[in-house]
């Protein structure tokens, strides 16, 4: 896990600069017509770490993981990051994922194999969920244009 914590350092080594240098007036509008905005993308982001923080540590000390869906449209709508600070949201993804690339550093390898039950999905491993994990972050990052 040592290559996707440090892959998972450099996204967050590009995008902070990037993402501040938006502002907060363009972090406000819709990347696409009738879609989220920066805020909202970012703090889907937040929501991510959050999950997956869960995730990761309770998939390292079980034998298997049954966790609940995320369902991000209901979160986006009671959190409300269209209103939050664009810099305060940074930070905080910024913060939450230097210590999220920490633990998946950490994380036994004895532990990578464990299945973990995600809502109704297929089980997948707990190795899945990290490399998921940064491929979803990516995938949001390209689409904030903060992405490396």
């Amino acid at each position: 896990m040592q290559e996707q914590s440090a892959e998972l350092l450099a996204a967050i080594d590009a995008a902070e600069p990037r993402l501040r240098a938006i502002g907060d007036a363009k972090s406000a509008k819709p990347i696409l017509a009738g879609g989220w905005s920066r805020k909202q993308a970012l703090g889907h982001l937040v929501d991510s770490a959050s999950n997956n923080h869960q995730r990761f540590v309770r998939a390292a000390l079980e034998d298997s993981l049954s966790f609940p869906a995320y369902d991000q449209v209901r979160w986006s709508q009671v959190q409300r990051p269209q209103e939050a600070e664009w810099p305060a949201l940074i930070a905080l993804w910024t913060s939450y994922n230097r210590y999220l690339a920490h633990v998946i550093a950490r994380l036994p390898a004895g532990k990578l194999d464990v299945m973990c039950n995600i809502g109704s999905n297929d089980a997948v491993t707990l190795r899945f969920l990290v490399v998921d994990y940064l491929r979803h972050l990516l995938h949001h990052l390209r689409q904030i244009g903060a992405a490396g």
